[in-house]
């Protein structure tokens, strides 16, 4: 192996956090061309290929994931990392969360603002998934599912159960007979997902609500069922965290009918190990905790 020096893994490592050459220049004070140069150096020095290079931008390779803890390693005992640092201290580059579309609401809402203060140099784009992401492509760093991933090389860990009622409109429910069994929901519209288009089978509700109950209404957009219930056009079975924001929807056999979930946090093992996403992950599990008792609320 040819002798290879520190400034070369800080080049590398910036573009392992970024993913754009263009990006590692500005937190180096560099140039593209410089930062490419770089990467092909230390490419020939290691004789080992680090980056993919794609239309996204550079996605490290089996090899570039592997040097990344070394080079994380090398930047702390260089100084660029202070020691007892806060856990987002010195992470920068963008970091690509992809989330469901419930979650997404509730993670600008009640999380985005600890996120910016343990990370201010850290770039998120939140994708919201109204399709399913593709892991073996790596178009996202971090993926919050519905289900677990057990295939290849990706790792999920449960993050949170999360609670789900049948809601209705209080107009809607004023002026129609009171709902007393399930068999009662079968004399009202409902409302819920294209069946061809669930990214997840834990989106298919209606079955473990009643076999024999058939949306009037679909939607591929859970925001987009929620409206159509706060408009009056039937009931639909919504997370708890959602409909306890709007106080015109009411819990239908609140006593009865408690649907749980969970969201499982999923990334590829390797990039579990880079210091970036293993602060994010902490964060995420640390922030989930906290807010616990909003995404398990009875609302009744």
């Amino acid at each position: 192996m040819t002798q290879f020096n520190w400034d070369d893994m800080q080049f590398f490592l910036a573009l392992a956090r970024d993913g754009q050459l263009s990006g590692a220049a500005r937190q180096l004070g560099s140039s593209h061309v410089t930062v490419a140069r770089r990467i092909d150096r230390l490419e020939a020095a290691l004789r080992q290929r680090l980056f993919e290079r794609s239309a996204r931008g550079y996605e490290l390779t089996a090899s570039g994931r592997r040097l990344v803890e070394t080079a994380e390693r090398m930047e702390e005992a260089s100084g660029g990392v202070i020691p007892g640092a806060g856990p987002g201290q010195g992470l920068t580059g963008n970091l690509r969360l992809a989330v469901p579309e419930g979650f997404s609401n509730f993670f600008s809402e009640h999380m985005l603002a600890a996120f910016t203060a343990r990370f201010p140099d850290l770039s998120l784009e939140l994708i919201t998934l109204t399709q399913v992401i593709s892991l073996s492509r790596r178009e996202a760093d971090l993926t919050v599912t519905l289900d677990p991933v057990t295939r290849g090389g990706y790792r999920s860990e449960r993050l949170a159960d999360y609670q789900l009622r049948i809601y209705a409109a209080k107009s809607y429910m004023a002026a129609q007979e009171p709902i007393r069994s399930r068999a009662d929901l079968l004399k009202h519209r409902f409302l819920g997902y294209i069946e061809e288009m669930l990214f997840a089978t834990g989106l298919d509700y209606l079955g473990e609500v009643h076999p024999g109950l058939r949306p009037a209404f679909k939607s591929s957009s859970i925001y987009s069922q929620m409206i159509a219930v706060r408009q009056g056009n039937g009931l639909s079975v919504l997370p708890c965290y959602m409909a306890k924001a709007c106080p015109d929807l009411v819990p239908v056999l609140p006593d009865e009918i408690a649907l749980t979930r969970t969201y499982w946090l999923t990334c590829h093992r390797d990039t579990r190990q880079m210091r970036r996403e293993r602060a994010v992950i902490s964060f995420l599990t640390e922030e989930i905790l906290r807010h616990t008792d909003l995404l398990l609320d009875p609302a009744v």
